[in-house]
């Protein structure tokens, strides 16, 4: 694979004399644990339905990432070669990564929640040539649905299931057989192992044009991001990270995959959100640090006062993905005994600002934190003037962590030559340059943390045979932030109930969780005198439903 990766040399000098690119890699990070804390705990991962915990020290992970670089190596993946990933927060996840580094070749996370439809464009546009998932998942046959989509994928040209046992499974193709130990495995591990601004992570994004954008990142610009994100938070080799977001999004994969080898310190992973398990995960392991969507939050603060327990060593939840009620701060505080703080970011660049943990609890409520260092931020209008401090405009990020740019997608970068990159989002910023977001300009609603690509959504919602006219809005919801309604007009003499609407969305092979949980009929759509549909217009209707 060629990686059209623009947007890093650019900035590269700055950035290195600056001292915000460390010009080193996880393999770096991982060896020094080894040679400072062999013994220590690195990874614990926690499957909820089955109770298994599987358990690494660091010179343990750093054998099987060994282990499985050379196995991925028997299997033709070399430098650059895309490895795809569809796996919950599982240890596979992790060493996976960590192997991919080895060898130079790189990881492309996918969410556990995507069907045919998202698949079998990411897979094609990545040329993925190894694909990894679990035989079932929540019920769902992964390996059934990939085997369906190969004769689509020219260039896949593996199929490891976790969880299998025939001849493709993970554990005879990667993690059993000694790979580390064969005659010719010591110049696989060290002739190709990926360097600082070599492509690390390919990572999509929800699509708002058509298609999703595959987000290209290095270890440069990954950890421009998590360093100083670590020291903001005061986090060490003494603190034990939780991490139940998904590492197929950048918070589990910058925050609970890579941040703990980086500081030395320890992670737990848990593969399905049980808020009373995480409780008893906590007490158990001893956690001190969380990162999740606000609905997480409310989960594990109801969950503590109804168990009658407590979380003593539990210091920091980091909130992100919505705006968090100040009720919910109010009782986490009070329940939790946590400090709770709020954060915004992107897939393209990772934790942007995020409040200090000194800052009074109404700053994690009425705004989304300051700029990191190496980050800066300005609230403009539409021809690029600055807004006035507590008026909205459009946000624009200059960061270190920025993204390389979209694979082969360099049109869509939405980067201007002095480095501006725009959000697509609207916020304002107060007088000590804090921000809260405030709207967006580009067409997503965020379910739970989870992008919604409305516009692919409406074009599958126009496939209908009963449909008109359609389009999906947001409607606020307490627990997940967010939830979608799909507005149809139908066609003369049709009718659409929400039955047949989701059996229809379900047909189409897209993610469950991208269907939305609300239909309204309307004879006619609010619109433009240039036959623009009023999205504002029809929030307003579906409020005015809700009550």
């Amino acid at each position: 694979m060629e990686f059209d990766t623009v947007l890093l040399q650019p900035r590269r000098a700055e950035s290195i004399a600056k001292g915000w690119w460390h010009d080193r890699t996880i393999n770096d990070d991982l060896d020094a644990c080894v040679a400072a804390c062999p013994d220590k705990l690195a990874l614990a991962a926690v499957q909820v339905e089955t109770g298994a915990v599987r358990r690494f020290t660091y010179r343990e992970l750093a054998a099987m990432a060994d282990r499985i670089a050379v196995g991925l190596s028997r299997l033709g993946v070399g430098r650059n070669d895309v490895v795809a990933m569809q796996l919950p927060n599982w240890w596979q996840f992790t060493l996976t990564y960590l192997a991919c580094a080895r060898i130079g070749a790189v990881l492309n996370p996918l969410m556990h929640i995507f069907r045919e439809r998202e698949l079998s464009f990411m897979l094609k546009h990545a040329q993925a040539k190894v694909a990894i998932v679990p035989k079932v998942f929540r019920g769902f046959d992964h390996e059934r649905m990939i085997e369906g989509l190969k004769s689509s994928l020219p260039n896949l040209a593996h199929l490891v299931v976790v969880g299998g046992n025939g001849a493709n499974s993970f554990e005879n193709l990667l993690s059993a057989p000694q790979w580390e130990l064969e005659p010719d495995a010591g110049r696989i591990l060290t002739v190709d192992r990926a360097g600082p601004d070599d492509v690390t992570q390919l990572i999509y994004t929800s699509g708002t044009t058509g298609e999703p954008k595959g987000v290209m990142h290095t270890a440069n610009t990954v950890m421009a991001t998590i360093i100083p994100y670590a020291e903001r938070l005061r986090l060490g080799s003494d603190d034990v990270v939780l991490m139940a977001s998904p590492m197929a999004h950048q918070t589990g994969f910058m925050y609970g995959l890579m941040m703990p080898i980086m500081l030395r310190a320890s992670v737990v992973l848990q593969d399905v959100w049980d808020p009373k398990k995480a409780v008893d995960v906590i007490r158990t392991e001893g956690v001190t640090f969380t990162m999740a969507s606000t609905p997480f939050l409310s989960d594990l603060a109801k969950s503590v006062a109804e168990m009658g327990t407590s979380v003593p060593t539990l210091k920091t939840f980091l909130c992100a993905g919505a705006p968090i009620p100040g009720p919910l701060v109010k009782q986490a505080r009070e329940v939790l005994g946590t400090k709770i703080v709020s954060a915004w970011g992107m897939t393209e660049n990772g934790a942007v600002t995020l409040i200090k943990l000194g800052d009074d609890d109404e700053l994690a409520v009425n705004t989304d934190g300051c700029p990191l260092p190496g980050v800066e931020v300005k609230v403009v209008e539409v021809d690029g003037k600055p807004m006035p401090f507590g008026q909205v405009g459009k946000l624009l990020v200059r960061a270190c962590s920025n993204f390389g740019g979209y694979l082969h997608r360099p049109q869509l970068n939405s980067t201007d030559a002095d480095g501006w990159f725009d959000t697509g989002d609207l916020a304002f910023m107060d007088e000590r340059g804090y921000i809260r977001i405030s709207g967006r300009s580009k067409d997503v609603i965020i379910r739970g943390g989870e992008n919604i690509p409305v516009f692919e959504v409406e074009a599958l919602l126009y496939g209908h045979p009963a449909v008109a006219q359609a389009a999906i809005v947001a409607y606020p919801d307490d627990r997940l932030g967010e939830r979608a309604c799909a507005v149809v007009v139908p066609k003369a003499g049709q009718n659409i109930d929400f039955a047949s609407m989701v059996e229809f969305l379900k047909s189409q092979k897209i993610a469950v969780q991208y269907i939305p949980e609300r239909l309204i009929v309307l004879d006619a759509m609010p619109a433009t005198p240039s036959g623009k549909i009023q999205k504002f217009k029809l929030r307003d209707i579906v409020r005015d439903d809700s009550n």
